[in-house]
């Protein structure tokens, strides 16, 4: 893939996250249809279908041979094509409802499996990171990298529990009791692809959650490495789309959080001790 073939896939994403973040604002403080989908409190409005449409109808008028997975809709066009844009349209849909200013339209793209480009686009704060692979990353187009923090005492680094955790023991409960412990601050802000792009620009040290889709960090993937970040699965090895789990990093950080995670004791020790020996 060539830089300038890149390019022209990032003016691509660009335009549509735009286009989905414009339909978002239309919508913003004035949802009337807000419904739950499978678990409690996994949500979808109507902000989440047009955003969608929006998205989708910029890269199939410019890209129609291209496959598109997408939050709302599933699959789309031709899945086997190595082109495959992961959207999602609406990420951070329970802040949006709320009116709480994080959330965002991502747009992805995977070649061969591995993301490759990425746009994320934050309406209500009007702030727009965008990355290629070989083009760096920008936010509002002026450069950006992630932070010099080099140990956990010093980090502030974010996290998220998935919709099912009130019905799995499997909850991301235990490692946000480790990590309140050895980090600096913990935040839970509800948007993986902004999780992911604040990082990239230096605003977080780490970042860890389990649960995801594809269309969740796709995008912010790509801005985060192309910041200079490390993103792997939690025992360091390399990360897999599929599992749903990411630990993502300014890479000074990355090997004591990934230890922290594989060493996280059970969640009956915090319940009897709060604490760490």
């Amino acid at each position: 893939m060539s830089i300038e073939e890149l390019k022209v896939f990032l003016d691509i994403a660009t335009e549509a996250a735009l286009a989905g973040g414009a339909e978002l604002m239309s919508y913003w403080g004035n949802l009337k249809d807000i419904q739950e989908k499978g678990s409690p409190g996994n949500l979808v409005t109507e902000a989440d279908k047009a955003a969608e449409e929006a998205i989708v109808k910029v890269l199939q008028r410019h890209l129609p041979d291209h496959g598109i997975l997408t939050e709302e809709s599933g699959e789309l066009g031709d899945m086997k094509s190595r082109y495959l844009w992961a959207i999602d349209p609406l990420d951070g849909t329970t802040n949006f409802a709320h009116q709480y200013p994080f959330s965002a339209s991502s747009v992805g793209l995977l070649i061969d499996g591995v993301p490759q480009v990425g746009a994320v686009f934050n309406p209500i704060l009007d702030e727009l990171f965008l990355a290629a692979k070989g083009l760096g990353a920008t936010r509002n187009r002026q450069p950006i990298s992630v932070s010099h923090t080099t140990t956990l005492e010093k980090s502030l680094v974010i996290t998220g529990f998935a919709y099912d955790r009130r019905e799995t023991t499997d909850n991301n409960y235990k490692e946000f009791c480790q990590m309140c412990h050895l980090a600096q601050g913990v935040r839970r802000s509800g948007s993986a692809a902004l999780d992911l792009s604040s990082i990239a620009c230096g605003r977080a040290d780490g970042y860890w959650e389990r649960g995801l889709s594809p269309w969740d960090v796709t995008a912010g993937i790509v801005v985060l490495e192309e910041a200079g970040g490390q993103v792997t699965a939690y025992n360091n090895s390399p990360f897999d789309l599929k599992s749903g789990r990411i630990l993502a990093t300014n890479g000074k950080i990355h090997d004591l959080m990934s230890q922290a995670l594989v060493e996280t004791p059970p969640l009956a020790y915090w319940d009897n001790t709060n604490r760490l020996n």
